[in-house]
């Protein structure tokens, strides 16, 4: 494996980064292998590490403003190749292919009679104008600088490195009088290039072209242009057709002022010699093309990667979380998605049934057709049958055009049913129709429609029990339940509740302050002190109010909701504001209780406030009603 991270914004942007080492620290502070001068940066913000199986582990090193994957805040994280991870301002792209054997044909020791070179500083140039202003320059013959023109010209209309680096080596191959060409490149980490493009010149013999690797080797590792005259084919060709002399020359590709691969030709008709001039043509045009091809070489690694995270198997979610329970759950997405079983989705309201539904659809092979989303909750019973099965013009008072339905409309997709147990009884038997049909009417219609969709449910009700109280058709649920998940609430998955807060807090923060505001340790322990009865969405909206109100840099805990800081633990003193407020609530309610003979309606009535606003503040406030005694404990 040779990881690395390329930087795509912030202070190292542009810049490769390889991941030499076992553990690479990035952060702030200079003492980082990955520095990072920025105020969004902690000092230690987080940690690469290789694991002894070759994978690569990203962890959080507790810092201020969270270290982002794919946009989602994590804590520790198995890099997969092409993670985009975002730590403060900068975002960085995480590359890690795995090294290739050498091809056949590697090039092998050589024994020459002619060597001519040029040293690093004489190709290396802060501007092109400088190297074409040089003595040497000046003094290359038309044609050569013919050449140099052409490429400078493929240098702004290529697209593609192949078809770029194939022209490279043609146009030298008509300045130079060369044979073959080929172009070995050194990726990051590896010992020895690898031969990444070849060119031949119409005519020649076809026989493997093998550049002797000291030439190579010196262009990689030197930065300097090379050729050699007289050079003998390897001893297991002169056994076969006698020592053939040739000619071969070597110059480097810089990316910058860095070798990242070199050019090189060759002629096998004893009869041709390279010169020095030549060798300058070579080396000039390593000079030019070498940043060109590295970054269309980075353009189709990114291509290629975003197209197999497009196209694999990997799931892929907008959900924050990292608890056992959230991996349960996307480990269900991954195993449903491709297939075609209707899935049916409960739980309580806020835990995220919608966001699962789009991951199954995103993850599956209808994932680009569209995704239709119904609230059946939302619709009157008048209109929801003819919002999902459309109408023909003039079925009904004001049906003065044809309408599809939305069954009808998601062809080739997903259709997300929220709130299924809203459905009255009159269109759950034509729904059970088109499932197990595949066709439905129109209100008003007289013609079969075909229909092709997936069917994903989901209710926060007892399916089971609405089936007993025979508000649920029992055959429409067992077509629903084909496979079916509980999604669990936010106080069963709590050690996710701190990343879902910086995540919220993120985003919240760029939209209402401009920047993420982070959330301090002690607002953190109120979170994790709630239950979350509205779960996810809950928490969204309370990190929102804090974000709104607060005033300070940080998140404090009494920027929080009122019911949220009124379950905070206790402080360091038992004396503090705070806990005086709890105390006085918990003695004032008891009284009413007392007063009321243990009736929460009484006892809400004397408090001037709504019994289920009494009934969360005793839930909040630990408080339970004393059985016979009228009192609360």
């Amino acid at each position: 494996m040779n990881p690395q991270l390329i930087a795509l914004a912030g202070p190292l942007r542009g810049q490769a980064l390889p991941l030499a080492e076992d553990c690479v620290r990035i952060g702030r502070d200079r003492e980082n292998e990955v520095c990072l001068s920025d105020a969004w940066v902690s000092r230690r913000h987080c940690v690469l590490e290789r694991l002894p199986d070759g994978q690569v582990r990203l962890r959080d090193l507790g810092s201020r403003n969270g270290t982002f994957v794919q946009g989602l805040p994590v804590r520790e994280r198995i890099l997969r190749h092409g993670d985009e991870i975002r730590v403060g301002r900068s975002v960085l792209v995480f590359l890690c292919d795995a090294a290739e054997p050498a091809p056949a044909g590697a090039p092998q020791p050589f024994a020459g009679r002619t060597m001519v070179g040029f040293s690093r500083q004489e190709l290396v140039c802060d501007r092109v104008e400088q190297l074409l202003e040089s003595k040497q320059m000046l003094d290359l013959p038309g044609p050569a600088l013919g050449a140099l023109l052409k490429i400078g010209t493929a240098m702004h209309r290529a697209n593609e490195a192949p078809e770029f680096a194939a022209q490279v080596l043609a146009v030298l191959g008509q300045a130079i009088p060369a044979e073959h060409g080929l172009l070995p490149l050194m990726e990051p980490g590896q010992a020895e290039p690898e031969v990444q493009f070849h060119w031949q010149q119409e005519g020649a013999e076809a026989q493997a072209f093998v550049v002797p690797a000291p030439l190579i080797q010196r262009a990689l590792r030197e930065g300097t242009a090379m050729l050699a005259n007289g050079v003998r084919e390897e001893a297991r060709n002169a056994a076969s057709g006698g020592g053939i002399a040739r000619s071969v020359l070597a110059a480097p590709l810089f990316d910058g002022a860095r070798p990242i691969g070199a050019l090189c030709l060759g002629a096998r008709d004893p009869k041709i010699a390279f010169t020095t001039d030549h060798l300058r043509l070579a080396a000039a045009a390593g000079v030019f093309a070498g940043a060109t091809l590295a970054k269309l070489r980075r353009i189709a690694e990114l291509r290629a990667e975003n197209l197999r995270l497009r196209e694999g198997i990997s799931v892929r979610h907008e959900m924050v979380g990292d608890s056992p329970a959230m991996q349960a759950v996307y480990a269900f997405i991954a195993k449903v998605a491709p297939t075609e079983a209707t899935v049916l989705l409960c739980g309580e309201s806020g835990t995220g049934k919608e966001l699962v539904a789009r991951a199954i659809h995103r993850n599956s092979p209808r994932a680009g057709g569209p995704f239709v989303a119904i609230n059946c909750a939302a619709l009157t019973e008048t209109l929801i049958e003819s919002e999902l099965f459309g109408h023909e013009k003039g079925a009904f008072t004001g049906a003065i055009a044809q309408k599809k339905g939305k069954l009808e409309t998601a062809q080739g997709g997903t259709v997300f049913l929220d709130e299924i147990g809203e459905l009255p009884l009159s269109c759950q038997s034509k729904l059970l129709r088109a499932l197990q049909e595949r066709e439905l009417e129109r209100v008003g219609g007289t013609r079969c429609i075909p229909v092709d969709f997936r069917l994903i449910a989901a209710s926060n009700r007892d399916l089971r029990a609405e089936v007993e109280a025979k508000h649920f058709r029992q055959d429409l649920y067992y077509r629903l339940a084909v496979v079916s998940l509980t999604l669990p609430p936010l106080r069963e998955r709590r050690e996710d509740i701190p990343l879902l807060a910086t995540y919220f807090a993120a985003r919240c923060g760029l939209r209402v302050r401009g920047r993420p505001v982070p959330v301090s340790p002690e607002a953190c322990d109120c979170l994790l002190a709630y239950d979350w009865p509205g779960n996810v969405r809950e928490l969204e909206n309370a990190i929102e109010h804090a974000v709104v109100l607060g005033s300070a840099d940080v998140l404090l805990p009494e920027d929080l909701p009122e019911a949220v800081l009124e379950t905070a633990p206790p402080g360091p003193g038992a004396d503090t504001y705070r806990e005086a407020v709890r105390a006085y609530k918990r003695s004032l309610i008891a009284t009413a209780l007392q007063r009321a003979g243990g009736s929460v309606t009484e006892a809400a009535k004397l408090l001037g406030v709504h019994p289920n606003y009494l009934h969360r503040l005793m839930r909040n406030l630990k408080l339970r009603q004393t059985a016979g005694s009228g009192g609360a404990i």
